[in-house]
């Protein structure tokens, strides 16, 4: 598999087809649950708020962020959370790929605003080389330490 036979789509909740959401729910899941190991409220309610980015690999979805609408998760930000590739389709440079696609989505969804995110702090340098800065101090949640960090329009140039 490379980059090029990924098929990427972005859509709102209420387009999402029951096999997309399931797909979603059981990577996020797998991911976020079994392979973290952390325990927390997965269904928040934002997913009916926000758009959904996929890149699918056939009929596994290998790539997958939820982007989140000016006030839903920060008061100041839009967002970008759940960011995640399938254990199958890892170490092949992917993430940054669905980040730069999500950043450019949210952007053209939400308009030229910040965008704030809650990252695992061992990803930090990872988010730093996308343009992002560390606003907080570490926090736990959900078992993992992570930081708040904010892309601004001014930082990308």
């Amino acid at each position: 598999m490379d980059k090029q036979t990924l098929v990427w789509n972005t859509k709102p909740f209420e387009t999402l087809s029951l096999d997309e959401l399931y797909k979603i729910l059981q990577l996020r899941e797998a991911v976020f649950v079994l392979e973290q190991a952390c325990v927390y409220s997965d269904l928040d309610n934002k997913d009916q708020k926000s758009f959904h980015m996929m890149g699918w690999h056939g009929d596994s979805l290998a790539a997958y962020t939820r982007l989140v609408p000016w006030g839903v998760s920060y008061p100041d930000a839009i967002s970008i959370g759940r960011v995640i590739i399938s254990k199958d389709f890892r170490g092949k440079g992917l993430g940054e790929e669905l980040m730069l696609r999500s950043i450019k989505a949210a952007h053209q969804l939400f308009g030229n605003h910040s965008i704030k995110i809650s990252a695992q702090e061992r990803l930090k340098a990872f988010y730093n080389g996308l343009g992002f800065k560390q606003t907080s101090e570490p926090y736990m949640d959900a078992g993992i330490m992570h930081i708040e960090m904010r892309l601004s329009l001014m930082e990308r140039g």
